[in-house]
């Protein structure tokens, strides 16, 4: 059914404060976030939002959605770069998936088709539940899917497959 997401009240670094390019995970504004996810949902990942309310990044993943066909991601002025974020929108430029970096609300995430997360381990993870509410029709939805397996191609390795191994649920 997907990983959860929750939007959390605790914001982002403002880059005048800390460089978002900067990969550490020893910020305190991560350690409240996760405890907030927690408190709503006990499965869920939590998603920041910038001091303007824009959707940021999650604690070790980038976030993207999908509407009407466009794949959307916050734009990077105030998140740490991912290698994987980068490759996904490679591989959705190469499939003609239109790609767009903007300024994303929680109104956005609410309301897309797709919603997934990526990462260097697993790489791209469905989302099903953006605090409590569903996303979409189906999990992994057909752009995602196209980007899981093209993906998967790319780099030599059935993320999906190794993903459900890892969590004990191949078959």
């Amino acid at each position: 059914d997907g990983a959860h997401g929750v939007i959390a009240r605790t914001r982002s670094y403002s880059s005048d404060t800390v460089d978002p390019k900067v990969k550490h995970h020893s910020r305190l504004n991560f350690v409240l976030a996760s405890l907030e996810a927690r408190d709503v949902d006990p499965d869920a990942l939590p998603i920041l939002l910038d001091n303007d309310g824009n959707l940021t990044e999650g604690i070790g993943n980038n976030v993207f959605l999908v509407k009407d066909g466009v794949l959307k991601t916050p734009d990077d002025r105030g998140i740490l770069q991912g290698v994987s974020r980068g490759v996904v929108m490679e591989v959705a430029e190469q499939l003609g998936i239109p790609v767009s970096v903007e300024d994303l609300q929680p109104y956005d995430i609410y309301t897309a088709d797709e919603v997934f997360f990526t990462r260097t381990s697993p790489r791209i993870v469905p989302v099903g539940r953006v605090d409590g509410r569903p996303v979409g029709d189906e999990v992994p939805g057909p752009v995602t899917k196209q980007l899981l397996a093209a993906h998967s191609e790319k780099v030599g390795v059935d993320i999906v497959g190794q993903g459900l191994h890892f969590a004990g649920l191949e078959s």
